[in-house]
């Protein structure tokens, strides 16, 4: 199994805003964060989770040919915003595998009405096959994948785990019983948005904390923002067995 970042930021912060930290201006490319998002390949299956605004980018820059489906977390424009852009896959396969939990189905219903309508329907518009989501273990082909339920706040969101890894986005608080499906991880995506507290994310030291609390052979941060710093200045700063993701970084399991 392999695993892509195709992306690696947040919507949160611009230029402007960040003054003592102007990460966005970096000329480093690993300074170059796209909206969250990862692909999960093995022999010629490729899944992506979350399709956010910046989805077309990430699919030219990876030279993606083909898909097998999208999971979603939670509705969140930066990890939905980019949907429409499944549709030049859908001219190629057809309906499109969507894999998500009811909330964020009634949410993609109102803002991308024409995709799922039978009625007038527009002849370009994508088509996809709705796979509702819970809590039950589900197989996407011979990988096990099991819905993690997080809080964002409030709000919840639905991460997953294939196999042996494990990708958590938009986390601040997480149950003991889902805490207990993570056990035996051997690779842990979580985000770690900044330094400074956050009311619905964890910060760096709260992530640091959910790893050893987890304790995975290797995690990698991800869902980053201009204010947690500059990719070099962070990573050495972590554990040697915790990494700073960047986008088009590839892992193999």
């Amino acid at each position: 199994m392999k695993i892509t970042f195709l992306g690696t930021g947040t919507s949160q912060g611009i230029p402007m805003i960040a003054n003592n930290h102007p990460v966005c201006l970096s000329t480093n490319p690993k300074d170059k964060r796209l909206r969250s998002s990862i692909m999960i390949s093995w022999d010629d299956y490729n899944y992506i989770v979350d399709c956010g605004p910046d989805f077309r980018t990430q699919m030219l820059r990876e030279n993606v040919q083909r898909i097998n489906g999208v999971l979603f977390t939670h509705e969140h424009s930066d990890h939905t915003a980019g949907f429409d852009d499944v549709r030049p896959f859908s001219y190629q396969m057809g309906e499109v595998p969507v894999y998500l939990d009811k909330r964020t189905l009634v949410s993609l219903k109102k803002r991308f009405e024409y995709i799922f309508t039978s009625e007038n329907r527009y002849p370009g518009a994508p088509k996809v096959a709705v796979n509702l989501i819970d809590d039950a273990v589900f197989n996407l082909g011979e990988v096990e994948v099991t819905p993690i339920e997080v809080l964002h706040g409030e709000l919840p969101v639905t991460c997953y785990r294939f196999n042996n890894f494990a990708y958590l986005t938009d986390i601040k608080t997480i149950s003991e019983k889902e805490k207990h499906k993570l056990k035996g991880i051997k690779i842990l995506v979580v985000s770690a948005l900044r330094v400074e507290e956050h009311p619905t994310h964890f910060n760096l030291q709260e992530a640091l904390d959910f790893v050893k609390e987890i304790n995975p052979e290797r995690t990698y941060f991800s869902h980053i923002s201009h204010r947690l710093g500059f990719h070099d200045e962070v990573q050495k700063q972590l554990p040697k067995n915790v990494f700073l993701a960047f986008d088009g970084l590839q892992i193999e399991m």
